[in-house]
């Protein structure tokens, strides 16, 4: 866990902590209580590097392969 606070930070990180914490200090003061749970939510993306924040959306770690399946098997659910 500290690790992953420490290490790995990218400007996608710093960007989701920085406007997270903005909407929260923002939504804190107006007294808006559902922008803090919006700013809490993405400033949490950036400090514990889940979701977009760790770069997962965009450099396909989470595509399955489906190269190794045979393709005659895909058009019969039989096989």
């Amino acid at each position: 866990m500290k690790q992953s606070l420490l290490t790995g930070w990218n400007f996608r990180r710093v960007v989701y902590l920085v406007v997270g914490s903005a909407i929260l200090i923002d939504s804190i003061w107006r007294q808006q209580w559902l922008g803090v749970v919006f700013g809490g939510y993405f400033a949490a993306m950036g400090i514990f590097a889940f979701g977009c924040a760790s770069g997962n959306c965009f450099n396909k770690s989470c595509c399955t392969d489906y190269s190794n399946k045979n393709e005659s098997n895909l058009g019969d659910p039989k096989k």
